[in-house]
């Protein structure tokens, strides 16, 4: 076996969560399904990968993400932190009075399920009683609640991430940082999260989920740590990161660095757009420190992209945008649980199978070996046939990663792609040898190949689960074919119209990188550490002393040197 362990840190990185575990439990449903698509049934995906088998006390056998989640208290919404499918333990009142004087007791109202949750547990509650033989009129209340109201209330009506989840959780998995209750506004720069992390006994009870899981593990491949970075969650992931890497220090670490486009607020004073410069200085900085690689992942506007040139969503909806990103990190993952091959065999529905440790030596273990990988996407994938496939899917691949340069040269350009659910002719899914084939002749059209590049391939698609948004462009067809004309007037497309699509995403190598690297250099020396520097008294009330701060430096410093060994900003920072 080979485990991933994952890792959500912050409201946005639990939101990317949430569709990404839906798209699991997706394939897992229609695996299983008699009248499913056959192209579903030979995945030849290993779930175990990321899931975890259980019992509960009642004996009930359980499937559960190997997933530490960490949120504001109160951000579950109407999900309980002991998950949904293991008893909830509730407090024993003590016999023992130490208070004579008045009590008052505050408890805030039970949040509300919306009709997708109220489905959900309504389907619960038949399984249940067709286990126990029993039945009542529950079906004939169930028939009120239809699909095309479900897919409209969560359109409008989506605030957790836990209203569009559709997975159930081990009680080890969600984590509420107590004390702290959904106040982003408060909680919005690494001194805070840094801070509550020291604080009580938060950074122990998170090292004992994590070993929960760990110690599981018969043979772990790595940790996928996601974490929202724009706020006080950087700080938190800093930390518990550093306390990873001393403890686990051989498992490979790949973090996705992410931000939802509200996170990019135009600073309307001096003092704030210091605080806002060096909270992403900072960030970066440290937590690249703990990790083997970190993949920045968030537009300031996905909306204006071109990587969502067939898709219509709303910039202002974190629902809609995290779906995106999510199902990036899904095509990513795909190599890490397909079923391994000996180099002798050939498989119709998988091929380039990789761990993550692979991953991260073809990235950063290279000659320049660059830590810092920008991630790309085409969403839905074309088709392999009709116009030459550079133009198609290679042009089709746009970069999720802010502040990259486009069509740079880079001699020493290394990549890892992975192709799912692509279409040859006509409708026909690519086989694994079209895929391969495709890509080589794609390469042999362009000046400047890759340095390297790893491919992976498979015939299944991205499933589209029913709670996923509705932000499909009407140029996408039911199977995510594209469309010569728009297939209807309205504009975007759900779950209802859209029930899979192919995908193509790409992890490089690149020095494009370079302006987000130099950026977040440039403003740790002007703000935080040249003499005088108008943010030396923030980053000392964020705990950081001088040392610290040259320390950070070096590290950014060295990231650019490596990519751009002329560059000024990095001999001067030496």
């Amino acid at each position: 076996m080979r485990e991933i362990i994952t890792i959500q840190a912050g409201d946005f990185a639990n939101f990317i969560g949430s569709h990404y575990w839906n798209f699991q439990d997706e394939l897992l449903g229609l695996a299983d399904d008699p009248q499913g698509d056959a192209v579903f049934k030979n995945q030849c995906f290993n779930m175990d990968v990321l899931y975890r088998t259980g019992e509960t006390q009642k004996g009930i056998l359980t499937y559960t993400p190997r997933l530490v989640s960490i949120g504001f208290q109160g951000s579950l919404g109407s999900m309980s932190s002991r998950g949904t499918v293991y008893n909830e333990v509730l407090p024993v009142p003590s016999s023992i009075v130490t208070w004579t004087g008045n009590l008052s007791t505050h408890v805030s109202e039970p949040q509300k399920k919306n009709l997708f949750l109220q489905s959900l547990y309504r389907e619960e509650q038949e399984k249940i009683q067709m286990m126990d033989g029993s039945s009542n009129d529950m079906h004939e209340v169930d028939s009120d609640i239809q699909d095309k109201d479900i897919v409209e209330s969560l359109e409008n009506e989506v605030q957790y991430w836990t209203d569009f989840s559709k997975v159930h959780y081990h009680p080890q998995s969600l984590y509420e940082i107590s004390g702290l209750w959904t106040d982003v506004e408060q909680f919005n720069n690494y001194g805070n999260g840094r801070h509550a992390f020291s604080e009580s006994l938060r950074g122990e009870e998170l090292n004992e989920r994590l070993r929960f899981f760990i110690e599981e593990c018969d043979h772990i491949q790595g940790i996928q740590f996601v974490v929202d970075d724009s706020g006080g969650f950087s700080g938190v992931a800093a930390e518990f990161l550093e306390n990873i890497a001393d403890e686990y220090t051989n498992i490979p670490l790949l973090l996705y660095s992410v931000r939802g486009p509200g996170s990019y607020v135009n600073p309307v004073s001096q003092k704030q757009t210091v605080f806002q410069k060096l909270h992403d200085a900072v960030s970066f900085a440290r937590l690249s420190t703990f990790c083997k690689l970190i993949v920045p992942v968030g537009l300031p506007s996905l909306t204006d992209s071109k990587a969502s040139r067939f898709l219509c969503l709303e910039n202002k909806k974190p629902y809609h945008t995290s779906a995106v990103y999510a199902s990036a990190l899904h095509s990513i993952s795909i190599p890490f649980r397909m079923d391994p091959l000996r180099p002798t065999d050939e498989s119709y529905y998988v091929a380039g199978a990789v761990d993550m440790n692979g991953i991260i030596q073809i990235l950063a273990g290279q000659a320049r070996q660059n830590m810092v990988s920008i991630l790309d996407v085409a969403m839905p994938a074309p088709s392999l046939t009709g116009k030459p496939v550079k133009e198609l899917l290679l042009g089709n691949l746009q970069p999720l990663t802010p502040e990259t340069v486009e069509d740079v040269e880079d001699l020493q350009l290394v990549e890892s792609m992975i192709i799912h659910g692509a279409y040859g002719s006509g409708v026909q899914r690519a086989s694994i040898s079209e895929v391969k084939d495709a890509i080589q002749s794609a390469y042999e059209q362009v000046m400047a190949r890759p340095r390297f590049s790893h491919l992976s391939a498979a015939t299944c698609p991205l499933p589209i689960p029913l709670p996923f948004p509705s932000i499909f462009g009407n140029l996408v067809g039911q199977h995510g074919e594209l469309l010569d004309s728009p297939i209807s007037s309205h504009p975007s497309r759900g779950s209802l119209d859209v029930h899979s699509i192919p995908m193509a995403a790409r992890l490089r190598s690149s020095s494009a990188i370079l302006p987000y690297l130099e950026n977040r250099l440039a403003n740790l020396q002007r703000f935080g550490i040249q003499h005088g520097a108008l943010g030396s008294e923030l980053l000392r009330s964020w705990g950081f002393g001088k040392d610290e701060l040259e320390d950070m430096g070096e590290t950014l410093s060295k990231m650019v040197a490596v990519l751009d060994p002329y560059s000024e900003m990095s001999s001067d920072s030496d």
